[in-house]
């Protein structure tokens, strides 16, 4: 996502002519949109719901290749990079994620973990648990 939004800066930049410049006017407004909505996300900083795990994929949606191993998670709208403290409230145990990709696709959880985050803080008995997360550090221009 935040290579879109520079994309779209990047276009919004580079205005040729008239037309150009009202579609550099509208890109500008959509990359910036784009980029507040990602800045409010961050600052509500800790969110309880429910989360589920995947294991499944090739490409995240920040391009990444997906690693099923790795300690990364999906997220609505936290920018790519972001690192969130991600708590099991059943058992305690935690994990620090970082966010490269987006989802969950339903209303019902709040974040999916990857099957190496979902297994340090054991949810892939359940598939399904009860989480806290804490964003950690906010990342707004890197992949």
């Amino acid at each position: 996502m935040t290579s879109h939004i520079l994309t779209t800066l990047r276009r919004a930049l580079a205005c040729h002519g008239r037309h150009d410049m009202k579609r550099s006017a509208a890109a500008l407004a959509l990359g910036m949109g784009i980029l507040l909505g990602c800045v409010a996300a961050a600052q509500a900083k800790s969110q309880i719901g429910m989360a589920s795990y995947y294991k499944m994929g090739t490409r995240t949606a920040s391009g990444e290749r997906y690693n099923p191993n790795g300690l990364t998670a999906a997220h609505p709208n936290l920018p790519f990079g972001t690192r969130v403290l991600v708590t099991n409230l059943e058992n305690g145990k935690s994990v620090i994620v970082r966010i490269n990709d987006r989802g969950p696709f339903t209303h019902k959880r709040v974040m999916d973990l990857s099957f190496g985050a979902a297994k340090v803080v054991g949810l892939t008995a359940a598939g399904v648990g009860k989480i806290k997360y804490t964003v950690l550090e906010l990342t707004l221009l890197s992949p």
